[in-house]
């Protein structure tokens, strides 16, 4: 996907807003008209789509601190298109997370979930998150009610099938973590079930 660099985006809106209106001044409106669409475009651009493209490819190459102050660059989140808003949440929750703030990044992913998020790779990406924030805080209950809506979409990039096999093999061992008895062979009652009794002296 082609992406312009976002200060270069910025110097040209304004370069054509600017431009455009001293053109409309010097020569008037309708010789300034094209020069000041464009300029208006690149604003409307800007505005509704803000810097998520950019610091998702940071997020991806894991380079945090940049995608966060690539994010803070856009200038309104709440005014950002529908599947941007959530991105913009669910890169702000990424970075959350590599700061161990879990609560913090679960705010920021229920925020992404309330989003109509456009296909169920994304849908899959933020209920992922959402069970393994609250796997790890011992949630399992609430893990699990995530897990069940995860598991009801169809999935097609192989990076979150992954994942979710991967937390499938957590969730299944669950209890072997809480009962390790449990993953001997008989298990607890191995050889007869009752404990002897110390003998009396």
């Amino acid at each position: 996907m082609f992406t312009i660099n976002i200060y270069l985006k910025l110097a040209l809106t304004a370069l054509a807003l600017i431009g455009g209106t001293i053109l409309a001044f010097v020569y008037g409106f309708w010789y300034a008209f094209p020069v000041l669409l464009i300029g208006i475009g690149l604003l409307v651009s800007y505005i509704m789509l803000g810097t998520i493209q950019s610091a998702a490819d940071m997020v991806q190459k894991e380079d945090y601190e940049a995608a966060e102050k690539r994010l803070a660059l856009t200038f309104n989140p709440k005014w950002l298109y529908s599947t941007n808003r959530a991105f913009y949440f669910i890169i702000k929750g990424s970075i959350a997370m590599f700061r161990g703030d879990k609560e913090k990044a679960e705010e920021l992913f229920k925020s992404a979930q309330k989003i109509n998020l456009p296909t169920d790779n994304e849908r899959a990406m933020v209920l992922l998150q959402l069970a393994s924030i609250n796997a790890s805080k011992n949630k399992w209950n609430t893990a699990q009610r995530y897990y069940r809506e995860l598991k009801k979409l169809n999935v097609t990039q192989n990076m979150i099938k992954e994942q979710i096999q991967q937390f499938d093999k957590a969730f299944q061992n669950r209890g072997v973590l809480r009962n390790p008895g449990m993953h001997k062979q008989g298990g607890f009652r191995q050889g007869g079930g009752k404990r002897r009794r110390p003998k009396s002296r």
